[in-house]
C-alpha cells in the first residue's frame, strides 16, 4: 500500500505479485470479498482472501506463501508454519464447543431467487444499485462477530435444478436454504433438499425467503413454510429483500453464523435470548463463586 490509503490499487496489486510466475487471483476477488467504493481491495478484503484460500486450497496457499518469501521474512523453517489445523469437527460437536475461526455456508435454492444478491449484501454491496461490477464468484467470505470475536464466514452458492442434490455438495457447517416468494414452486426444491440431506444430520440449517417485497405466492406444498419449519423444529423462515429503502438487513448473516459455531444447540435455544441468558447467569455464578471462595480464603489466612 504505497499511497497509505487503506487499500490496494490495482498497480499496486500488480506489484505486490509481480514475482509471481502467474497473477494467483482472477478478477472474481473483487467481488468475494470487501473492497472500496473504488473497488479496490480493501486491507480487511485482502486478509479475507487469504483466509479463503487457505480454506478452499492450501497447497495453493503455501506455494503463493513460498513466492512472497515467507520463511524469509517470518523466519520460519516451512510455510506450514502459517497454517493452523484445528480439531475435527466431531469432537467439537461432541464438546459443544469449537476452536475454529472459519465456517462454511451453502446458500441452496432454484436458480433465480437472488442468490447473488444475497452473497454480495454480505459483503455490504447491492446489485440493485450497481454496486458490484465484473465478474462474479460462487462464494463471498466475510467476518461476523459472534461473542465478541471475528469469525470468517463462507458463503457458497448452489443452483438447484432438481430436487435432488450431491451429499458433497450438501456438506456445510450451516445450510441456507432459499426460496423465492413470489414463486409458488419455489419452496418444494427447499423442503425435499432439506428432507434428502439434513433433516437426519447435524448440520443446522435456517430457511431465507427472498424478495420479500413482492407480493407472496401461496407455495405448491402441503404445507405453508412456516407449518413446516415449525414442524421440524426449525427457525420460523427469514424474510430478506435488497430493495429496501435502507438497504438489505445483514442480521441473518450474523445468525448464520451463530448457526454455525453453536451447531449443538437446536433453533429454539439460538432464536431467544434463553441461551445467551444462561450464558450469562453462568459467567455470574461463577465470578459470584470465585468471590466467596476468595473471601473464605482471606479469612483463614
Amino acid at each position: 500500500d504505497v499511497d497509505k490509503d487503506g487499500a490496494l490499487s490495482p498497480t499496486e496489486l500488480q506489484n505486490l505479485f509481480s514475482v509471481f510466475p502467474y497473477f494467483p487471483w482472477s478478477s472474481e476477488v473483487f467481488n468475494v470479498v470487501c473492497t472500496d467504493s473504488k473497488g479496490w481491495l480493501t486491507l480487511h478484503g485482502y486478509l479475507c482472501q487469504w483466509t479463503f484460500t487457505a480454506y478452499l486450497d492450501v497447497h495453493h496457499c503455501m506455494e503463493y506463501l513460498g513466492y512472497l518469501g515467507f520463511t524469509t521474512i517470518a523466519n520460519q523453517e516451512s510455510q506450514t508454519a502459517a497454517i493452523t489445523v484445528t480439531r475435527s469437527k466431531m469432537i467439537d460437536l461432541e464438546k459443544g464447543q469449537t476452536q475454529r475461526n472459519v465456517f462454511l455456508c451453502k446458500v441452496i435454492g432454484p436458480k433465480g431467487t437472488g442468490k447473488t444478491a444475497f452473497l454480495q449484501a454480505f459483503l455490504g454491496k447491492n446489485l440493485l444499485k450497481n454496486d458490484s461490477a465484473g465478474d462474479f464468484s460462487d462464494y463471498t467470505l466475510n467476518t461476523v462477530q459472534i461473542n465478541g470475536q471475528d469469525k470468517y464466514l463462507i458463503l457458497n452458492e448452489v443452483d438447484v435444478e432438481t430436487e435432488f442434490l450431491k451429499a458433497s455438495v450438501a456438506s456445510c457447517d450451516v445450510a441456507c436454504l432459499m426460496y423465492d416468494i413470489s414463486d409458488a414452486k419455489s419452496f418444494n426444491y427447499c423442503a425435499s433438499i432439506y428432507k434428502e440431506h439434513y433433516m437426519e444430520s447435524r448440520i443446522p440449517c435456517i430457511f431465507v425467503a427472498s424478495k420479500a417485497d413482492l407480493p407472496e405466492q401461496k407455495q405448491e406444498h402441503g404445507i405453508t413454510p412456516e407449518e413446516f419449519c415449525y414442524k421440524h423444529r426449525l427457525l420460523a423462515p427469514y424474510h430478506f429483500t435488497c430493495r429496501s429503502p435502507e438497504g438489505p438487513n445483514t442480521q441473518i448473516f450474523s445468525r448464520l453464523a451463530l448457526a454455525a459455531a453453536f451447531p449443538h444447540l437446536n433453533e429454539a435455544e439460538l432464536s431467544t435470548s434463553s441461551y445467551w441468558l444462561r450464558v450469562t447467569l453462568g459467567a455470574t455464578a461463577v465470578a459470584v463463586l470465585g468471590l466467596a471462595v476468595y473471601k473464605a480464603l482471606a479469612k483463614h489466612k
